[in-house]
């Protein structure tokens, strides 16, 4: 489930975006766009986890279809739809709309200059690293 955080959606961004919902591939599929700012926008970047504060938008991209025959079209369609949108990007990623496999440097894009502060608060709670099936953050060494 692709995801990003929008620094803007100009004239040219709208149109990237509707011309990928118009050839959305599935009725199961969908494109979420989350209007932020208001009491999201308050408070400062380390003030919670999640820093991107200032982001005026977030999109996910849940491409979802029943026919294995159609994979390649539905995973291209959101390859292909994801890339359009990165270019808009403010740099991160919404940690509860992280894929599995994005890997640990969308981990981090999604906490940002956070992530060693809560690192730190790992290696401390949970040395171990067992609370680690999810976005995981790895304790700080």
């Amino acid at each position: 489930m692709p995801s990003e955080y929008l620094s803007s959606l100009s004239d040219q961004g709208i149109d990237t975006l509707t011309s990928f919902v118009q050839r959305i591939p599935s009725p199961l599929s969908t494109v979420l766009l989350f209007r932020l700012q208001g009491a999201v926008a308050h408070g400062g970047e380390g003030d919670t986890a999640a820093p991107h504060r200032q982001a005026p938008y977030v999109i996910t991209i849940q491409s979802s279809w029943l026919d294995p025959a159609e994979d390649e079209m539905h995973l291209a369609w959101t390859r292909d739809f994801w890339q359009a949108v990165r270019p808009l990007s403010a740099g991160g990623v919404y940690v509860n709309f992280l894929s599995d496999g994005e890997g640990p440097d969308r981990v981090r894009a999604a906490y940002g200059a956070n992530y060693q502060r809560l690192a730190r608060i790992k290696a401390v709670y949970d040395p171990d690293n067992l609370f680690r099936v999810n976005q995981n953050i790895e304790p700080a060494a």
